[in-house]
C-alpha cells in the first residue's frame, strides 16, 4: 500500500483544554529523551479534541474526504535536537471516532490510535461533548467568547503563540519502542478564548490528588490543515534520558 506522507482536512473545530500539572508528575509520565516545558512553575498538559472533514492524502487534489471526532491527550514538552532544545507536545493516546485513523495509524501514517464513541452537541458558539474509549472516558462543555482567564498565559494571543510552536506531537509508535512524530500546520491559524463549564477527564482525575488542576481553553473553528510526518521514529531509549 502507498504510504502516504500528508493528510489534508478541514478542521471544523478543535478544543484545546489546558492544565497546570505538577512538573515532578509529569516528567514520571514521559519516556527518555523528554521533559516537560514548564511555565510560570508548572507543566503544561491536556487534551486536544478535533473535528475533522474533507480528510484525504495530500496527494489528493479532489474535494472529497471522510470525518471524524478525535481526541488526543498530551503534554507540552521539549528535547534536545541536532540544533539545540526543541519544542512539542507529547502525546500520550489518540482516540477516534472513525475507522481509517485507527486501521492506518502507525502503519501508513504515523500516529496510533484507538477506537473511541464521541458524542457531540454543538448550538452556535457552545460546544458539549463526550468521549468513551476502553480505559478512558471525557466530558467537556465549552462556550466560546465571554470572560477568559489562564494562570499559565497572559492573554488569548500568548496561549495561542505556544499552542502553534507545540506544533510537531510524537507518540509511541506500534511496537511500543520507538517514538513518532506528526506536524500539525495550517495557513489560517485562528485562536479564540472560551470559557468551561464542565469538564471531567479520567486520564487526569487519576493523576495524584492536587497534581493537575485545570487552567483554560481555547478553541479553533474552520481552518484548513495539514498533518505531515516529521521525520523518522526514534527509539526513546537513544534520546537524552529527560531531567539531565
Amino acid at each position: 500500500m502507498r504510504i502516504i506522507r500528508e493528510v489534508r482536512a478541514q478542521l471544523r473545530r478543535r478544543l484545546l483544554i489546558s492544565y497546570r500539572v505538577d512538573p515532578d508528575v509529569a516528567l514520571s509520565l514521559l519516556p527518555a529523551g523528554f521533559r516537560p516545558r514548564i511555565v510560570d512553575g508548572s507543566a503544561v498538559a491536556g487534551v486536544c479534541v478535533l473535528g475533522l472533514g474533507s480528510i484525504r492524502p495530500g496527494w489528493s487534489s479532489g474535494r472529497w474526504g471522510l470525518r471524524s471526532e478525535n481526541a488526543a491527550h498530551r503534554i507540552a514538552v521539549e528535547w534536545d535536537g541536532a540544533d539545540g532544545v526543541e519544542q512539542g507536545v507529547f502525546i500520550f493516546e489518540r482516540h477516534s471516532s472513525a475507522w481509517h485513523p485507527v486501521l492506518f495509524g502507525g502503519r501508513l501514517f504515523p500516529g496510533v490510535h484507538r477506537r473511541a464513541r464521541f458524542r457531540i452537541e454543538e448550538s452556535g458558539d457552545r460546544y458539549a461533548l463526550a468521549m468513551e474509549a476502553a480505559g478512558h472516558s471525557l466530558d467537556a462543555d465549552v462556550e466560546v467568547g465571554g470572560e477568559w482567564s489562564s494562570a499559565l498565559f497572559a492573554s488569548v494571543d500568548e496561549a495561542s503563540d505556544f499552542y502553534r510552536s507545540g506544533r510537531i506531537g510524537w507518540s509511541l509508535a506500534r511496537d511500543r519502542c520507538t517514538v513518532e512524530p506528526v506536524a500539525l500546520a495550517s495557513d489560517s491559524w485562528k485562536v479564540e478564548g472560551a470559557r468551561l463549564h464542565h469538564l471531567r477527564s479520567s486520564f487526569f482525575e487519576a493523576l495524584p490528588a492536587g497534581a493537575a488542576v485545570f487552567d483554560s481553553v481555547v478553541v479553533m473553528r474552520d481552518l484548513p490543515l495539514t498533518l505531515s510526518g516529521a521525520g523518522g521514529r526514534r527509539d526513546a531509549a537513544l534520546l537524552t534520558p529527560a531531567g539531565t
